[in-house]
């Protein structure tokens, strides 16, 4: 297992930025943000130039990394493969492919992404739109060796009213997410628990049942701080009344590791008993670490330091020196 960073959190840095300090602070291993470049999202970065990807720039890419002494767990971009506005899902659907690419050239051998969710209609709608527009998806990553992962996060920005905009949140639509490409080509699971614990589902016996049925191809780290006393007074849908925004919910809030309330001696356990031996990358939402660069990277030295007894190797006995 591996402890790794998700870079989407370091939109302003370059890749070589990124690998100076993930290499420094103990990481071994960066998910890579591919989203389009001149984005304004502050979770959204482009360390790798999906246009045009060649060759040659998966060559730079592999030798900088290499440098660092990082390996590459995951090409993501996360983004409304269901978008209920047929160009716009065109849009993504390409962009897509691109980091499929992208993954094939660098010996990458999973894309993250949303399975998403059309909100103007019933949540029906969409199923049915998946399993009809996706398949083909799922057979252009697999003919190039590519796998595409599906990560558990609900979305509910994309809804006006807070409520999910992803089709994977639930291990009932993991089960169903796995089986949409048939010839067990489907989608396996990006597990990340920090959305499980608001939604009020147990996040260990989630990683039970992803685990039993051989879908966690990855793990994101983030963590969630719960404000009981403010879900009395708001219900589980979060506050109406002077909301800001579909995810102003008021009650809770992502956390880095270490920070919130999620136990992850148990989960990272849960994960080497089961054998997992891929990455643990951490991904920073956390407002309290957040908003420059210089609290961004505090906050993700916080994550390493709290992460790395459970995840990194132990050191060889004796040592060797």
């Amino acid at each position: 297992m591996r402890l790794g960073l998700l870079t989407a959190c370091l939109p302003g840095l370059s890749l070589d930025e990124v690998a100076t300090f993930a290499s420094r602070t103990g990481y071994q291993d960066l998910e890579l943000a591919a989203w389009p470049s001149g984005g304004t999202h502050p979770h959204h970065a482009a360390h790798l130039d999906i246009a045009g990807f060649s060759r040659d720039d998966a060559a730079r890419v592999r030798e900088l990394l290499d440098r660092h002494g990082l390996t590459v767990s995951a090409v993501t971009y996360c983004d409304n493969n269901l978008h209920p506005d047929p160009g716009e899902r065109d849009r993504v659907h390409r962009h897509l492919r691109a980091c499929v690419d992208a993954a094939q050239a660098l010996g990458v051998l999973h894309v993250n992404t949303f399975v998403g969710r059309d909100v103007t209609r019933p949540v029906a709608d969409s199923v049915e739109l998946a399993e009809r527009i996706l398949p083909p998806l799922l057979d252009y990553a697999a003919e190039r060796g590519v796998r595409l992962l599906a990560e558990n996060c609900p979305m509910e920005g994309w809804h006006p009213d807070g409520y999910p905009g992803n089709l994977a949140y639930s291990p009932e639509l993991w089960d169903w997410m796995a089986g949409l490409g048939g010839d067990g080509r489907g989608f396996l699971l990006t597990y990340d628990p920090s959305h499980l614990v608001w939604l009020g589902i147990d996040p260990v016996a989630a990683l039970d049942h992803a685990l039993e049925r051989g879908m966690v191809a990855h793990v994101q780290a983030k963590d969630v701080e719960i404000d009981e006393a403010a879900r009395t007074r708001y219900g589980v849908f979060g506050k109406t009344v002077g909301r800001g925004s579909p995810t102003d919910v008021g009650w809770w809030r992502y956390r880095v590791p270490g920070r919130g309330s999620l136990d992850f001696n148990r989960l990272v356990d849960r994960l080497h008993q089961a054998g997992y031996d891929g990455a643990v990358a951490v991904e920073h939402e956390d407002p309290v670490w957040g908003g420059t660069l210089e609290r961004t990277l505090t906050g993700l030295r916080i994550a390493a330091d709290h992460l790395r007894p459970f995840v990194a190797p132990a050191r060889p006995w004796p040592p060797d020196s």
